[in-house]
């Protein structure tokens, strides 16, 4: 029977794949997205100094060794299959229809190259870990994804499952930065399940409570597949951004290390906003991984304004007490 064997939890903002002198310049966007004026009247005195370039520069080097430890990690345990949690923003799913769960049970997937020329220049600076100059096709394993729609449907979770893409929409990003910088673009890649959460879009988004049972019911679903099969599931985003929760995120945090369901299950919806919302999809991986142990590889709260915009960055892992006592 298929066996999960390790979960990953990672941050995937273009934040994490720009030099710090984008990050103050990302922030300058803040204003159009956030209520910054507000923000910086509350700001504490200490913000000048998170963004110091030498404190950028430190924040920088730490998220590049926590993603380069994730992407070890992938590649010490060699998981036959990922199965990825993200989330969809206006990529694939339009106004023609937004699931609050879907996933992709074809053969193939594709990335498609984006139009550098309509984005902004902070945008630009982190676009090359979401998409290539060409297409390329993600492998997927849809005997297993569809049954792991059916597993879902018996557990009374209404699924949307979807073979082909639109056309012209691209696998979004959630899922192409765990193949560019996780897996690696060096590297073979490994078949994916993607699995798309609506975080972002009201009025169908899921709580808390409802992300981490669909994680315990996709436990249930994979360790029912019949084959030998060793699965990792990599929870894709967030956590707190634009405007940075420390308080917030240490409370997930702590949580998803302790299995503390009552906690994840009580955060409001209310503070799943904008890309913060993208902890469910932590809180999903949480509820598939309860019965292995996460560890923090690191936090770092990305602060780029004087606001207190920016981006909490996390990065996790899962496994078996008795793996982590082992190394």
């Amino acid at each position: 029977m298929a066996q999960i064997v390790l979960g990953i939890g990672t941050a995937h903002s273009t934040q994490c794949s720009m030099t710090t002198d984008w990050w103050v310049e990302h922030g300058r966007l803040d204003p159009e997205t956030t209520p910054f004026e507000e923000l910086l009247r509350k700001a504490p005195s200490w913000m000048a100094d998170e963004i110091k370039p030498e404190i950028l520069q430190q924040k920088h080097t730490r998220v590049q060794q926590a993603i380069a430890r994730l992407g070890e990690k992938i590649h010490e345990v060699a998981p036959d299959v990922l199965v990825v949690i993200g989330d969809d923003q206006r990529e694939l799913f339009l106004d023609d229809g937004i699931p609050t769960f879907a996933i992709f049970m074809g053969d193939e997937i594709w990335d498609y190259p984006a139009d550098l020329e309509k984005l902004r220049p902070s945008h630009r600076a982190g676009w090359w870990a979401f998409h290539g100059d060409v297409r390329e096709a993600y492998r997927c394993p849809a005997d297993l994804a569809e049954h792991i729609v059916e597993g879902m449907n018996s557990a009374e979770f209404d699924v949307t499952r979807f073979m082909q893409q639109p056309d012209g929409r691209s696998l979004g990003h959630a899922w192409t930065f765990v193949r560019r910088r996780l897996v690696g673009l060096d590297r073979p890649q490994i078949p994916m399940v993607p699995i798309a959460v609506n975080t972002y879009y009201p009025p169908n988004q899921p709580s808390a409570k409802r992300c981490f049972a669909f994680g315990r019911a996709l436990r249930a679903a994979i360790e029912s597949w019949p084959a030998d099969l060793r699965v990792a599931i990599v929870a894709s985003g967030g956590l707190s951004h634009r405007v940075i929760d420390e308080e917030l995120d240490r409370r997930v945090i702590g949580a998803l290390q302790t299995n503390d369901v009552a906690t994840l299950e009580a955060v409001p919806s209310a503070k799943m906003e904008s890309g913060t919302s993208e902890t469910l999809n932590w809180i999903a991986a949480g509820g598939a991984l309860e019965h292995l142990r996460m560890t923090l590889v690191d936090y770092v709260a990305g602060y780029r304004s004087l606001a207190g915009t920016g981006c909490g960055m996390t990065f996790a892992t899962w496994q078996s007490a008795s793996t982590q006592r082992e190394e």
